[in-house]
């Protein structure tokens, strides 16, 4: 139960955290915005990496680990610019139902790749969403030409 409730906190906090970000990419770049993010999610860290000594890591442990597994860091570059960019261009509830799905599809993908097969479940739930988004994007579109008609 606490691990859904994590995952739902998480998930909240990552549509404040995109909302935010944006914010001051409008203000200062994209570019700039995701470095500021990184510069400042880096400082935090550091700085309770610092008061609990305990979780350092060796450089033993570090110089161990594939070096493909530090692409994350690389990876949440692209995320928090592309973030960045479409939070200001279409509402939050879209962009979050749109990597909702962008990361169902790739849950689905990389559990196939490490031999677990997707459930056909996973696979409707994720052509419903979409589906539901298609729709919920049409009569917007059409609300937004009638109230624009009107003006």
């Amino acid at each position: 139960m606490m691990y859904l409730i994590l995952a739902l906190i998480g998930g909240s906090l990552i549509v404040i955290s995109m909302t935010i970000n944006s914010k001051l990419s409008q203000r200062i770049g994209v570019p700039q915005g995701a470095f500021i993010n990184n510069i400042v999610a880096s400082i935090v860290i550091l700085t309770f990496l610092l008061m609990n000594r305990e979780n350092f890591v060796s450089m033993e442990k570090l110089i161990n680990v594939p070096l493909w597994v530090y692409m994350g860091g690389i990876l949440s570059i692209f995320v928090v610019s592309c973030s960045n960019i479409i939070i200001s261009k279409i509402p939050a509830i879209y962009t979050t139902l749109l990597l909702f799905i962008g990361q169902l599809f790739m849950g689905i993908i990389i559990d196939y790749m490490v031999g677990n097969m997707a459930s056909m479940g996973k696979i409707l739930g994720g052509v419903l969403i979409i589906i539901g988004l298609a729709y919920n994007f049409s009569i917007d579109r059409k609300s937004f030409m009638v109230k624009e008609e009107c003006n």
